[in-house]
């Protein structure tokens, strides 16, 4: 049970007024403001900036990214072993050309100082512009208006349009506009004020390069464009980035252009007049890559800007206005209330459905990072988190977006296949988090012990060729993933009998990570089934129906037919864990044995556990990081009966510290199908609000994307109950005893269907496409055709269990050899400094060793 309670609307109101269709600040804080500057954070899922202000300062961290543009490092290990991870990857902090500053009697415009007499910042969700307006008066008493607007193009991957207007309102004024491209990685800003950096052991933030990353290739200044070039010093990938500009303004003014190898500028020097409005539109390309020379890079910069002076910006304004639309067409869910926690919890949703927008919309062939492009968190990699929680939204909503990020992954499987070499397996090992294909993981027992990323990935596979229909993807690069993870699990696990034999993976870890390397992890293992079942059964399918494709494969692969019915062995000999006595799936094979941890009686100021505790204390505990085995009652439910999945719901729930976004989500979901209503919509608000009330405390770092695709997972599957198991659309929904109405789209093999869901009924209606799409309610079979809606009237929404669960854990229980569960709470060693400042020094610490000395605390 989460700490993490909130209501429908935790936000301050006043500051962030509700709206359905933005986010909207009303006036400038300080307290927040690196939290601020990644919610007003925009991009493409290529390029992403983050929202700080166009004068530059005051910042928490300036952040320009482009996915997959990074530098690699060595790791070194204090202690090192074959197969440990070697090359570090960290997502580079791109040259930034946000910065327009203003002066207005040689007086800078600087936040936090300046005189406002009206504020607004505003983020709309329909055509993911950010629109700032304010007035400012000078130090000399004069009122300026103040105007801009910055857009990430959606239809043109590489472009982003600023625009400025200053108004003089009282009097004449000399205006200076100070357009800059910066280079902000290397160190310091342009007022030689370091970034903020991880100052802490919390494996979540991008640690600072000691050495200069961006190696100047190129730098040039004319009176309408900038342009600089770099390479990086280790990863070889190379960017170049300029910028267009076009100054409209019936006043006198001159233009001076400088540059260097870190900044180019150009400076407007304007004799503004009262009521004339001066306006600077500037219109910016990022281009990077591997190989290719900074220098081409440049002449891509300069097709970039030509072809966007010749169309206009306003053509790719209304370009990004009808992305959105197309976008919300098919993703939109509308929640139904008339209350203010109704009309919050409707602005938070399309948030986080937006966010998932600016995360993915133009990968194109990548990943999608952990933070997407608003922030260095997790630095920069991909993880599991895309297959589990992006996929799945994308594959309804946005197809194409999803084979874009399964073709990543087919891209990466060379350097899967050598990773398993490696750690002497077969078939092909994903890595735990990477940029550009090789392991960079550098803690194995959490990190690349994680293996059960092969199946995840084979799982987004399926659960997209299942939405889509689209067999070609299969055939062409799917089947390949599906085969080599096989091929991994096969050779990972091996055979024992005790009368049956059964199949068994050991030395590896779950979802959760407070547990490691253990034996028979039921996630793991019931999803490596799902993956060695799912292999057999696409190969099959492929040689009856396909045979010429067959034997093409079959030749690439090197495939023996006797493999593939080897993987069927294993798929139905797998060992799933399950406790007679206790009624429970145990987490793995010893997870019993251990001592649980009393999570109601831990303070609260000792949460996340991974940032007070040495990981050796956490592992001796049955105590969850997120969820585990209730994930893959969702994942896999129709593997699991109603009763196992409300008892393990209910033995896990109060040991799962929620430490981490991915699990509220889950819990969500299950709650709602095992009847635990308030539970469930507990959970959801928690989701919902992660990084809009900040309930983690580091969405400086930027966004937790996965936590905004479990957001749609938690409304589709949890209380709209939609369930896709073996191909078959089914609903058994579970919509909040305080909402009115729930409305959600589909995308189905072709088709689009419109779901709305009340207290009494549920409705489809077929709103795109021709064919007909066969759907189930509560085991009931129905067929949606076009212009022929479909209703089903409800007798209830599901069992109702009133109330939380808590965090008292289920004890007293008794473990297969008799003992007692019991439950305890290790004591902190608190820093030395802490015990210093209360006078309490135990003993222990009075024996210290000298400083220097490395000791393990537990």
């Amino acid at each position: 049970m989460s700490r993490r309670t909130v209501g429908p609307n935790p936000m301050d109101r006043g500051r962030f007024p509700i709206e359905p269709w933005a986010l909207v600040e009303t006036s400038y804080s300080l307290d927040d403001m690196g939290v601020a500057e990644t919610l007003f954070a925009v991009g493409n899922g290529y390029l992403g900036m983050r929202g700080n202000p166009e004068e530059g300062r005051p910042a928490y961290a300036h952040g320009t990214f482009v996915n997959g543009f990074h530098e690699t490092w060595p790791i070194r290990h204090a202690e090192t072993a074959f197969g440990f991870a070697r090359t570090g990857q960290t997502i580079v902090n791109a040259p930034d050309t946000k910065v327009l500053k203003i002066y207005v009697d040689d007086e800078p415009l600087t936040f936090g100082t300046a005189d406002l007499e009206h504020y607004e910042r505003r983020l709309d969700f329909r055509d993911g512009v950010l629109r700032r307006n304010l007035i400012w008066r000078t130090p000399s008493g004069k009122r300026v208006r103040i105007d801009s607007t910055r857009m990430v193009s959606m239809t043109q991957r590489h472009l982003a349009v600023m625009t400025l207007e200053v108004e003089v309102l009282t009097g004449d004024a000399p205006v200076v506009i100070s357009s800059q491209i910066l280079n902000r990685q290397d160190g310091m800003d342009e007022y030689r004020m370091p970034q903020h950096a991880a100052t802490t052991a919390d494996p979540r933030k991008t640690m600072m390069f000691a050495e200069r990353v961006l190696q100047p290739r190129m730098s040039h200044a004319t009176n309408d464009r900038l342009l600089l070039g770099y390479q990086c010093a280790h990863s070889g990938m190379t960017l170049a980035v300029a910028a267009d500009h076009v100054l409209e303004t019936q006043d006198e003014h001159e233009i001076v252009a400088r540059s260097d190898a870190d900044q180019a500028k150009l400076v407007f020097r304007v004799d503004a007049t009262r009521g004339a409005t001066t306006r600077l539109t500037k219109t910016v390309t990022y281009h990077t890559s591997r190989a290719v020379p900074a220098r081409e890079l440049a002449d891509r910069c300069e097709r970039t800007l030509d072809r966007a002076k010749r169309h206009g910006v306003q053509n790719y304004v209304e370009d990004q206005r009808a992305w959105y639309a197309d976008f919300w067409a098919g993703a939109d869910i509308e929640v139904g209330g008339d209350t203010t926690g109704h009309r919050a919890v409707q602005q938070a949703v399309r948030f986080n459905l937006f966010s998932l927008a600016q995360a993915t919309g133009r990968i194109d062939g990548l990943g999608v990072p952990a933070k997407g492009v608003t922030g260095s968190g997790y630095e920069g990699h991909f993880f599991w988190d895309t297959e589990i929680y992006v996929i799945p939204f994308l594959s309804y909503t946005n197809p194409e977006v999803a084979r874009n990020a399964l073709h990543f992954r087919s891209l990466m499987l060379p350097a899967a296949r050598e990773r398993a070499r490696e750690l002497a397996g077969s078939g092909a090992m994903y890595p735990w988090r990477t940029i550009n294909g090789e392991e960079a993981s550098a803690y194995y027992a959490a990190g690349s012990a994680q293996v059960h990323i092969d199946a995840d990935v084979a799982y987004a596979l399926m659960k997209y060729v299942g939405a889509t229909g689209d067999e070609g993807f299969l055939i062409r690069e799917g089947i390949d993933i599906l085969v080599e993870t096989a091929r991994m699990w096969a050779d990972l696990g091996f055979w024992r009998s005790n009368g049956d034999p059964s199949f068994h993976i050991h030395g590896v870890t779950g979802p959760d990570e407070y547990t490691t390397v253990v034996n028979n992890n039921l996630f793991t293992n019931v999803m490596a089934r799902f993956n060695l079942d799912q292999a057999a059964a696409a190969i099959t399918r492929i040689r009856d129906a396909h045979p010429e494709e067959y034997v093409r494969i079959a030749a690439r692969l090197r495939l023996d037919p006797a493999e593939v019915e080897e993987w069927q062995r294993c798929a139905d000999g797998m060992t799933i864990p399950y406790d007679e006595g206790l009624g429970i799936h145990p987490q793995d094979d010893y997870f019993l044995d251990r001592e649980v941890w009393d999570l109601s009686k831990t303070p609260d100021d000792l949460f996340p556990l991974l940032l007070h505790y040495h990981p050796l204390v956490i592992y001796r505990f049955q105590v969850l990081k997120q969820a585990d085995v209730v994930l893959a009652l969702f994942l896999q439910g129709e593997r699991f009966t109603p009763e196992e999945k409300r008892a393990d719901f209910e033995y896990y729930d109060p040991i799962t510290t929620g430490d981490s976004t991915l699990s509220a989500v889950v819990q969500s979901v299950v709650a709602a199908e095992v009847g635990y209503h308030d539970a469930a919509l507990d959970y959801f608000h928690q989701s919902l609000y992660v990084d809009l009330a900040d309930l983690h405390g580091n969405t400086v770092d930027g966004l937790h994307i996965a936590s905004c695709g479990g957001v749609w997972s938690a409304l589709a599957y949890g209380f709209g109950g939609m369930r896709d198991y073996h191909g078959r659309l089914s609903f058994d929904p579970r919509l909040p005893v305080a909402w009115d109405s729930l409305r959600f789209r589909i995308c189905w093999q072709g088709s689009r269907l419109l779901v709305e869901l009340d207290e009494d009924r549920i409705r489809f209606t077929a709103i795109a496409g021709d064919d007909a799409v066969p759907v189930s309610v509560r085991g009931t079979e129905y067929v949606v055709t076009p212009g022929a809606p479909v209703e089903v009237v409800l007798s209830d929404q599901g069992e109702r269990i009133d109330g939380l669960l808590g965090e008292r854990p289920v004890v007293g229980g008794r473990r297969a050899d008799g003992s007692t569960i019991t439950a305890g709470v290790p004591e902190p060693i608190h820093p030395p400094e802490e015990l210093e400042a209360t006078g309490e020094i135990p003993i222990a610490a009075m024996d210290a060793p000298p400083l220097g000395t490395h000791i393990s605390q537990s």
